[in-house]
């Protein structure tokens, strides 16, 4: 099966950054989208950021964008969050995931149309 393991996570002040990476592996995989998620405690899951590892188009939430960058290196099959200006409200577990499908909604992000998930990996900021 694919392997998502994620990386990166931990506590900073805010202002601060922090960088996830995502690394998929697996047998005869190829990941065309790849994203972030993320979940604080009471709050719904939240589609953060994706990337078609193709093209390279991105997409992110709007409570993020202008902050967060997604990137990708395919020859490692591993994406990137790039954190900046982190805000308490940020805090959450973030997950990556991916599928082997193209991205699919340029405006928006869904978890169901993902197909592999990592274990997550946690962010906290604090003021």
């Amino acid at each position: 099966q694919v392997q998502l393991v994620e990386a990166g996570g931990g506590s900073v002040q805010a202002g601060g950054s922090l960088r996830l990476s995502c690394a998929a592996s697996g047998y005869t995989y190829r990941s065309n989208c790849m994203g972030w998620f993320r979940q604080a405690p009471g709050k719904a899951r939240e589609g953060v950021a994706k990337i078609s590892t193709g093209g390279g188009a991105t997409y992110y939430a709007d409570s993020v964008k202008g902050r967060f960058t997604i990137s990708q290196d395919n020859a490692k099959n591993t994406v990137y969050l790039q954190m900046n200006s982190l805000k308490p409200e940020d805090t959450a577990m973030y997950y990556c995931a991916a599928t082997g499908r193209l991205c699919v909604g340029a405006y928006q992000m869904s978890g169901a149309d993902f197909t592999y998930w990592g274990q997550g990996t946690q962010v906290t900021v604090s003021s």
